[in-house]
């Protein structure tokens, strides 16, 4: 059985291009995250494969949070270009205001775990009620 990955159909007007001494577009892409709410933080996880903790930018300002970094790119040339090249930048709004005292992020296994407490006026209060 034969494996055949058809080339990009382009591949000799890029290469021209590239010698006419044109630029390539930049390949900006949306870091895809995932948001879990806890009773006291949210926890967002993203996928970010390759990049040290220094290579990223994260900026919390009230209830929105911004994560930015680029994956270097190499000059080889590829059939198929598949994985994350480029630089990235995702801002997402959350309910409620958060704590950037108190954030923590870290990376394991090319995972960006990120723990926003929420501020203490988001926080839900139990009162008591009094019998009498």
């Amino acid at each position: 059985m034969s494996y055949f990955v058809a080339p990009y159909p382009y591949r000799m007007a890029r290469r021209w291009a590239r010698m006419a001494g044109y630029e390539e577009p930049a390949h900006d892409f949306t870091l895809a995250v995932d948001v879990r709410d806890e009773d006291d933080a949210y926890v967002i996880s993203a996928l970010v494969p390759g990049l040290k903790a220094e290579e990223l930018n994260i900026q919390i300002l009230e209830d929105v949070v911004t994560v930015e970094g680029e994956f270097k790119a190499d000059e080889n040339e590829y059939l198929m270009r598949e994985l994350p090249h480029g630089s990235f930048r995702r801002t997402l709004r959350l309910p409620v205001t958060l704590d950037p005292e108190k954030a923590q992020a870290k990376i394991t296994d090319g995972v960006l775990t990120l723990r926003l407490p929420k501020a203490e006026s988001a926080r839900p209060t139990t009162i008591k009620v009094a019998v009498k």
